[in-house]
């Protein structure tokens, strides 16, 4: 065992939950695009799951929907009917077969859902306002009825995947989808009681997290429940880093045993405030995290920038690309080979790294997210 890297090799216990991981590295959600039409898995995602289900102690899925209606992309698996479970037992079990923890990520796109992707071809959100990005369509505002069923569907999701063997779920709160939108100002417009203060504007979420962990307490083994979160949004009005600030302290006090923050780069600052250079993953840190465990991520590639982030004052560190490229990054460092460390994208061994072709279609085609090595 390389003892150089004590801490990222050393176990880690989560709080609420007392579930214990073997080491530090958590396996980030990615999206696969790799479901079939209904929702279900296929063959060539379980194979790439089963490729990494060694590469990290905490194995996190690609989001689920937890209703049709919040389907984001195709090739999107599904939560959101009892008909998903033996599919869902499918991932988890492929995940869990080297004794790692497995994690169904839920979530519901709102205004980022596709229209061709939805039976009615209407997307819905907190207010009818469409998103900031070329050919954004404008969203349905969501009736009370529809905003309950929807909370209450992140609670059939968290249900389901304690049936399925999950040891977890990752609320996604992040990267724009429903849960954020109603905590933005610019995507929530509403005057009611679900919109308005930011105090209204976190209600949504809170309450999707008590649906969510009171589904949770019920489970008959240790079960935990995470979230992930978006510091900051570049639109105006948008999500400030003093509005996160106040609602991490909400979330601090829910019986949750984790936070992801979601970030391109670690250690970066605002994207709102260029002379703020303060990480926004250390920020949340320091404000909560004597409270509740941080997860830090982005652009985290080598096992030395893992251990400096730890010693910052984050205790578990996600990786997306590194264990995409090389899924045996972890057993490297615990073998003393990080000198074999892949460190670029072979455009030759797609069938090698079990990467299905629509995912692997994306990735070669999105210029510069990942170094390609053609040779």
């Amino acid at each position: 065992m390389n003892s150089k890297y004590h801490k990222l090799l050393s176990p880690f216990t989560f709080p609420v939950s007392g579930i214990q991981l073997p080491n530090r590295v958590v396996l980030a959600p990615m999206t696969t695009l790799s479901g079939n039409n209904d929702g279900t898995t296929t063959d060539a995602e379980i194979a790439y799951y089963r490729e990494r289900n060694e590469s990290a102690g905490l194995l996190v899925t690609a989001c689920a929907y937890v209703l049709k209606q919040g389907k984001s992309f195709h090739g999107q698996i599904g939560a959101d009917n009892d008909n998903m479970i033996p599919s869902l037992k499918r991932i988890a079990r492929v995940l869990k077969e080297k004794g790692n923890k497995a994690i169904l990520q839920i979530q519901h796109g709102g205004r980022m859902s596709p229209p061709a992707e939805l039976e009615n071809r209407q997307p819905v959100s907190a207010s009818a306002v469409a998103s900031e990005r070329e050919g954004a369509v404008t969203p349905r505002e969501m009736t009370l009825e529809e905003i309950e069923e929807a909370i209450h569907a992140f609670g059939e999701a968290t249900r389901r995947a304690i049936e399925a063997g999950f040891d977890g779920v990752e609320i996604h709160g992040a990267n724009t989808y429903l849960i954020q939108q109603f905590f933005s100002p610019h995507s929530n417009q509403r005057d009611d009681q679900w919109g308005g203060t930011l105090e209204k504007r976190m209600k949504f979420p809170l309450a999707v997290v008590d649906a969510v962990t009171k589904e949770a307490s019920k489970a008959s083994i240790p079960f935990l429940v995470g979230y992930r979160i978006s510091p900051e949004e570049i639109e105006s009005p948008g999500i400030t880093m003093e509005d996160t600030l106040q609602f991490v302290q909400a979330l601090a006090k829910k019986p949750m045993d984790y936070l992801h923050i979601s970030v391109r780069d670690f250690w970066s600052g605002s994207m709102r405030n260029e002379a703020d250079d303060q990480s926004r993953v250390l920020l949340i840190a320091e404000k909560v995290g004597n409270q509740i465990p941080v997860i830090g991520v982005g652009n985290i590639q080598t096992p030395e920038e893992a251990e400096k982030a730890l010693d910052a004052g984050v205790p578990l560190i996600a990786l997306g690309r590194e264990l995409l490229m090389d899924p045996q990054w972890l057993n490297k460092i615990k073998d003393d080979a990080v000198e074999d460390i892949e460190t670029e994208l072979d455009v030759l061994k797609q069938k090698e790294l079990n990467i299905p072709t629509p995912l692997w279609v994306a990735i070669t085609a999105r210029k510069g997210w990942l170094p390609l090595k053609n040779d």
